[in-house]
């Protein structure tokens, strides 16, 4: 079935779905290590015995999804120097100090605290617990900048200058960390997290909310999570129009195949809100559109005039059908999530939050739209910017590696098989943990580390959901 595609779409699917498995576990892990933290301040701050459940229920489910991060992103870097190791010759000068960064600092921190939050709080005292808390949602946001200042970068490369063998080099370090797109691509994505984060809180409180409405850590982890929704939904969607417009400026041809404009308008372009693309003929069939609403959004009157892809050479067209029903997907989900904020905002005016079995079946169903909003969003901004790996500057078909096709559907297979089965696994153990009550004593992890042989076991905590209590003995 592989035999008909090239060495470089092998290669591009290979990456597609490496980045793919491991893009969801970052955008869970980013938002729920600082509702960890907001969980373990109002616990000292409170005393509230439901906050310090809290804590320790979502600490273990962290514990697994930040694991199968680490693990899914190591395979990623090998890709470079295997199937891109020509892109990584000629941007490795800019892209590689900034990943480097990203391991020396947010890694690092992150994996340093990382034990002391898991295990600690008996260990350390409360205030340094607390501080580990905050350094590892700390390391997950400063993680996020180093990466999305990289892929920002390749998407609007700044403060560089090319060397005679084709590489790029450093000119100006600020304007290459805060290149153009950067600081509109940074706040989309951590709020895209916290939104992914929020909708799988608000699921999980709302299963257990079905099954008994006196729970009161599920009233507690819904009402958090339906206020996050609630307010994070507007300001994605504000975050979002403003870097459409960011995209707009510097990278126009994305935006007339997401907004599906074969071509131009010069009295007013309409919004397309759905249609079937037809490459061919190339136009969208069937298009069920709003007159001049494109226009409104992207340039703020009505009868501005917006180019079409008949001013971008076809060979530097991105693939139309893809962007444009990525978009859509990520859009409309984005609608469906206010839609959900606004309804519990409602419920919780009525005083019905806890009490409207159709409201937290909605919860439910909207539970993995976060990761499938997350997904379709890189999915409209990467295949956007093809046929360039550094936009304008260096196509994908001069950044692979001289491999051949079957090399490369060989590992593609292999990746495959081996993803599904480790990274099911581990997705199947972290539903069957949220499946399971908050004040459930175990979650199938141990409380405490694991010793090596021939170290001579310390005393356990056999319950580390009470603070003050005595350890015992094993």
């Amino acid at each position: 079935m592989l035999d008909s595609f090239s060495a470089e779409t092998l290669a591009r699917i290979q990456f597609a779905f490496t980045v793919s498995f491991h893009i969801i576990f970052p955008a869970f892990s980013i938002g729920l290590a600082s509702f960890l933290a907001v969980l373990n301040g109002l616990w000292m701050k409170t005393r509230d015995q439901t906050y310090l459940t809290l804590f320790n229920y979502w600490k273990k489910i962290f514990a697994v999804a930040f694991g199968m991060g680490v693990v899914s992103g190591i395979v990623m870097s090998y890709q470079f120097g295997t199937n891109w190791s020509v892109f990584s010759d000629k941007a490795g000068p800019v892209v590689g100090p900034l990943m480097a960064y990203e391991v020396l600092s947010a890694f690092f921190l992150e994996a340093g605290f990382l034990g002391i939050m898991l295990f600690g709080r008996e260990r350390v005292g409360e205030k340094l617990h607390m501080f580990a808390t905050a350094m590892v949602a700390f390391g997950t946001l400063m993680s996020a900048t180093w990466i999305l200042s990289v892929n920002s970068w390749m998407q609007t490369p700044a403060g560089f200058s090319i060397a005679e063998n084709g590489q790029f080099i450093p000119e100006d370090w600020w304007q290459i960390v805060f290149n153009p797109s950067f600081p509109y691509r940074l706040v989309h994505m951590v709020l895209a997290a916290f939104l992914t984060t929020s909708l799988v809180v608000g699921a999980v409180g709302a299963l257990h909310l079905l099954r008994d409405r006196s729970d009161q850590e599920a009233r507690r982890m819904f009402s958090m999570a339906m206020w996050m929704a609630a307010i994070v939904t507007p300001l994605q969607i504000y975050a979002g129009d403003m870097h459409g417009l960011n995209t707009l400026e510097y990278q126009p041809a994305k935006v007339m195949a997401m907004e599906g404009h074969y071509e131009s308008h010069p009295d007013g372009a309409p919004l397309i809100l759905f249609g079937i693309v037809n490459q061919a003929e190339r136009q969208i069939d069937y298009a069920l559109e709003i007159p001049k609403l494109s226009s409104l959004i992207l340039k703020h009157s009505l009868n501005a005039p917006l180019d079409g892809l008949d001013t971008i050479p076809d060979d530097e067209e991105p693939p139309v059908a893809i962007v444009f029903y990525s978009f859509r997907v990520m859009v409309g989900l984005g609608f469906a999530m206010l839609g959900l904020g606004l309804w519990s905002l409602w419920a919780r005016y009525r005083g019905t939050l806890f009490t409207t079995p159709w409201l937290h079946r909605a919860a439910i169903l909207m539970g993995p739209t976060g990761f499938i909003a997350v997904l379709a969003g890189w999915i409209t901004t990467e295949v956007g910017r093809q046929p360039y790996t550094v936009y304008g500057l260096l196509r994908t078909s001069d950044s692979l590696a001289p491999v051949a096709a079957p090399a490369v559907a060989t590992s593609l297979v292999a990746f495959i098989i081996v993803y599904f089965f480790v990274f099911g696994a581990g997705t199947y153990y972290l539903l069957r943990m949220m499946n399971k009550r908050p004040a459930t004593p175990r979650l199938g992890l141990r409380d405490g580390p694991i010793r090596t042989a021939g170290i001579t076991p310390a005393q356990q905590i056999e319950e580390d959901f009470t603070p003050g209590e005595k350890d015992t003995a094993q």
